[in-house]
């Protein structure tokens, strides 16, 4: 069976911690299910209109996202197979609950994990826990991340691999 999970980001390796813990978890409890992975920021995108007509997907993604963190949860994505179907990056663009609580039934999402440890914050982005939090359509769980100060890998691809 395939089932949708949320996981808040901030497009840093740092958060990608949540999504591994997550699948450690899962494949210690021996899950035979598949998920469907949505990483998810919340994302300002302006109100004027230039911004609204020339914004993609993508043109948004190139300024959030860097290519390390694609890279880092492909190679997740790999030693998981078993687990996960397939992981995609979105953008949450609303502001207000019910936008959100919408977004979570069209996605067909029944479990969301955040960390207080990750806040989403610079150009544009903003955090969706709270959103998560106040959802009574999923099973909400936080994971506790603990991000080394003194990690001679922060920032690179190797980080993905350092155990915490």
């Amino acid at each position: 069976m395939t089932k949708t999970i949320l996981i808040a980001t901030d497009y840093s390796l740092e958060s990608l911690n949540i999504l591994k813990k997550v699948l450690k978890e899962k494949e210690a409890s021996e899950d035979q299910n598949q998920y469907n992975i949505l990483l998810v920021s919340g994302y300002d995108g302006g109100d004027s209109i230039r911004d609204l007509l020339f914004n993609t997907k993508s043109t948004i993604f190139n300024k959030i996202r860097p290519q390390e963190f694609c890279d880092a949860y492909g190679i997740i994505k790999n030693k998981y197979p078993h687990l996960v179907n397939k992981i995609v990056c979105d953008i949450f663009t609303g502001s207000f609950q019910r936008t959100f609580d919408n977004y979570v039934k069209a996605e067909h999402i029944e479990e969301a994990y955040y960390s207080p440890s990750i806040k989403s914050k610079g150009k544009g982005k903003f955090d969706i826990t709270p959103y998560i939090k106040k959802c009574r359509a999923l099973q909400v769980r936080e994971i506790k991340v603990e991000i080394a100060e003194r990690l001679p890998e922060r920032g690179r691809l190797a980080e993905v691999f350092v155990e915490v």
